[in-house]
């Protein structure tokens, strides 16, 4: 009896052994069914460094923006009637107009393919727009395109962070400045309804919202300013907003 015991308790001990060995092995952050794994099955290797499924899909989505967000502005130019809306639709059409160049280049250098029409519920939407007119078409168009820009924004700056592909990543610091001057410009309107946009953000959110705690009614003692504190003060670079500026970005780039 002792001596099965014993045996008992040395395989035991060598089961104990072997999968402590083999956890790490397992345990990698690349094996099967992982989001590294899916992230190699889903890359191929170009010149300018892997290209992911998400890089693919920010291209396709590029020119799905232009593609209904260009003749909402030119519509807007001929239709709206307000310098606002007429000057956000020139914004639209001169950025979409770059933009869907430069994407049509990177696509081509890519092997990615690209469609040629806006997709239904963009087909959707410039049927709402042709559809309205006045005061109605105004903030229709300010709100369809303000959340769309907004939603987006959120994907050029996933790509533009996770990006391996030179391409893909310059691609995205074009799309966010184009992106940003759209979202201020439709801003600028005021016709976005930022109440309705902050809902439905929240209507999808899983997770609680973290921060700071609310005011009470008291003021919080002011915080001291973040200032260089090395001897050497010979900045040469300058803020890329200035004090009192609007905030729009200039699409006219080379």
């Amino acid at each position: 009896m002792r001596r099965i015991n014993g045996s008992a308790l040395i395989i035991a001990a060598l089961v104990a052994t072997v999968g402590a060995l083999a956890f790490p092995v397992w345990s990698y952050a690349d094996r099967s069914g992982t989001g590294q794994d899916n992230l190699n099955a889903s890359s191929v290797s170009t010149q300018w460094g892997p290209l992911t499924a998400t890089d693919r899909d920010f291209l396709v989505k590029v020119r799905l923006a232009g593609l209904w967000e260009l003749p909402a502005g030119q519509q807007a130019i001929e239709r709206a009637p307000t310098k606002a809306i007429k000057d956000t639709g020139d914004h639209l059409v001169v950025g979409h107009t770059d933009l869907d160049k430069r994407a049509r280049d990177v696509a081509a250098k890519l092997g990615v393919e690209l469609p040629n029409q806006p997709n239904e519920q963009q087909q959707g939407w410039l049927r709402e727009l042709s559809a309205a007119s006045g005061e109605e078409y105004e903030r229709k168009f300010a709100n369809l395109l303000r959340n769309a820009h907004g939603k987006v924004f959120s994907l050029v700056a996933q790509v533009r962070h996770t990006t391996r592909n030179t391409l893909i990543r310059q691609l995205a610091t074009d799309a966010n400045q184009t992106v940003l001057d759209h979202i201020t410009m439709l801003e600028s309107t005021g016709f976005v309804d930022f109440d309705g946009i902050a809902n439905e953000a929240a209507g999808n959110a899983t997770a609680s919202p973290t921060g700071p705690p609310p005011p009470n009614g008291n003021l919080p003692p002011a915080p001291a300013p973040a200032t260089p504190t090395g001897q050497d003060q010979s900045f040469t670079s300058r803020p890329s907003t200035q004090p009192g500026a609007p905030t729009a970005i200039n699409t006219n780039r080379p």
